[in-house]
């Protein structure tokens, strides 16, 4: 099951470490004249030990024009030709193989937020939220925040709340580091942006040179993400799992949603580089949703591409796991077995419009990064304690359960379709006021209102860009960085000293933490669940296999901080 297909990866060793930009010219390859570059960006993966002169010249010999090297893991940015690189390329004894990240000159589109932003535009109820008194250490809005009362944040905090050595890095599509819960936590110093902006697929670029600073999200993914690890529990707004540790980001996302294998491989080597404590990883790489070896509907060159993908994420992983680093990822959204894939109608999704149905073997297909080596995978479950419906599941890849809301949740009750149901957490008024939910003063729309979109300004801020904006959203994406927190929070508790000031703890011995302290959840009588009820087709029911200690849809358990910091 799992380890059988892990041991699809070959075995690789990294090569130099530097990451450099360079562009190499016109070259002419073996009998053949071939023009460097082109209107496509491919990574290219190097084979351990090859020699880099002739990696080098294999890629221009096959008409690339290499535009950046990330010599860590022995990878090539290159812009090439739209088609017949790959395969030219593959057939050099020193190139693993390539794959494309994306094709320059289309129009812009975005990656399908549905699952996550359902409430929006639904009918929900919006429930009123009746004020409560704030526990010691908890922040205003914390009361709506029943993930932290389920992952016990609540307690885990009168005893360890995170240290501020310990750094947590977000793989995403960036920080809003303007937010007052997550300034306090912010490393300014460390944190990067791997992802440019592509005006193809973002649009318009907002800052000079298409680089967004860090600090700055125009998504809001990873802003939401970043707050439930770890905005500051400083009386204002909410509170993270882990309130007291540093946020440090590593931008590997599109604003436009899309995450690439260049900027997630290079965040993965600089986050080993910088000592990052555990990274969170609530997306997977596109454009394919299972990356497999042989796919017999994938065109020879797709084939390649996804060989390529799947080994150079194995090399990214391991180099981060090798240097301290804990990864968790989220499971999923789109409501499957792992273990038992459907047949994917959804890849490759990106450029728009040419997907194609490809039937998924198990042993040779891969979900990545969240099947990749090393890698904590996290479904999500809504208040209840039931699976969401969305959530992927399954015996082979569930390591632990943690809320990711459910808007449909509490069927039959008042509870049901309400925002309340999902996950609050901190959110950019930039990227609210794109989708109509806060106006261009910084106020509240109706539509906003309705969203449930919340707003608190510390004392004497005028400028709305000063105030805490959060928002709801549901998905894996969500269930994963309340993990993450909880990793974070071991660190701070069990973590030696080490050389040169250094601060951590193994990643081997910060999941056996994790997973030894989680609650254990038995599956649900009958295990069949359906969630027709909810308004779900019949491809949403899902069997929950295993016992109370192990199953498919809660894993090893609940991530529970209160017992993770105190048990061990």
């Amino acid at each position: 099951m799992r380890d059988i297909r892990r041991s699809l990866y070959a075995a690789s060793g990294a090569v130099a470490l530097v990451v450099t930009a360079l562009a190499v010219p016109v070259n002419a390859g073996a009998g053949v004249t071939t023009v460097a570059g082109g209107n496509t960006e491919y990574l290219v993966l190097v084979k351990a030990g090859a020699d880099h002169a002739q990696a080098l010249a294999a890629v221009q010999a096959a008409g690339g024009q290499v535009t950046k090297e990330n010599r860590n893991l022995g990878t090539m940015t290159v812009r090439a030709a739209d088609t017949g690189f790959s395969t030219r390329v593959a057939a050099s004894a020193v190139i693993e193989g390539a794959a494309r990240s994306q094709v320059i000159g289309k129009l812009p589109q975005s990656k399908p937020t549905v699952i996550e932003q359902e409430h929006l535009g639904a009918a929900a109820a919006g429930a009123k939220v009746t004020a409560k008194s704030v526990a010691r250490g908890m922040d205003p809005l914390d009361a709506q925040l029943w993930g932290l009362r389920m992952v016990r944040s609540d307690l885990a905090r009168t005893v360890q709340p995170g240290k501020k050595a310990v750094k947590v890095g977000v793989l995403d599509s960036g920080i809003d580091a303007r937010n007052p819960d997550i300034a306090p936590n912010f490393d300014w110093n460390l944190s990067r942006n791997f992802a440019p902006d592509l005006p193809e697929i973002d649009g318009p670029c907002e800052f000079r040179g298409c680089v967004d600073p860090v600090g700055w999200d125009d998504s809001g993914h990873g802003t939401h993400v970043a707050g439930t690890i770890g905005a500051a529990a400083n009386g204002l707004g909410v509170s993270g799992v882990a309130p007291g540790v540093t946020l440090v980001e590593i931008r590997g996302g599109q604003d436009s949603g899309f995450v690439f294998l260049g900027p997630v491989t290079d965040a993965l080597t600089y986050a080993g580089d910088v000592g990052l404590d555990v990274v969170n990883m609530s997306f997977y790489v596109d454009p394919w949703l299972y990356n497999c070896q042989n796919n017999p509907a994938d065109s020879p060159e797709a084939q390649i591409e996804q060989r390529t993908t799947i080994a150079t994420m194995r090399r990214a992983l391991d180099y981060a796991h090798d240097k301290g680093v804990t990864l968790v990822a989220a499971l999923g959204n789109n409501h499957e077995d792992l273990g038992k894939p459907r047949p994917d109608i959804s890849s490759p999704d990106f450029p728009a419009g040419t997907a194609y149905p490809r039937t998924i073997d198990n042993s040779t297909c891969l979900d990545l990064p969240v099947e990749g080596p090393h890698v904590i995978g996290v479904s999500a479950l809504g208040p209840s304690g039931k699976k969401a419906d969305y959530s992927n599941y399954g015996l082979e890849q569930t390591d632990v359960s943690a809320p990711g809301g459910f808007f449909r949740d509490y069927f039959g009750t008042p509870q049901f379709r309400t925002n309340e149901n999902l996950i609050l957490s901190t959110y950019p008024v930039n990227a609210l006021q794109v989708q109509g939910l806060v106006d261009a003063a910084g106020e509240i729309t109706p539509a906003g209102v309705a969203g449930g979109v919340q707003k608190q300004c510390p004392a004497g801020v005028t400028d709305y860009t000063g105030c805490g904006y959060y928002n709801w959203l549901q998905g894996t994406s969500m269930a994963s960085p309340h993990a993450t927190g909880v990793a974070a929070l071991i660190v701070s508790e069990y973590g030696k000293k080490g050389p040169h000031g250094s601060f951590g703890l193994s990643p081997d011995r910060v999941q056996q933490i994790l997973l030894g302290s989680a609650q254990h959840r038995a599956c649900p009588v009958p295990p069949l669940v359906s969630y027709v009820n909810e308004g779900r087709s019949t491809e949403f029911d899902a069997l929950c296999e295993g016992d109370r200690t192990f199953n498919g849809f809660y894993g090893n358990g609940i991530v529970d901080a209160w017992a993770a910091v105190t048990r061990y």
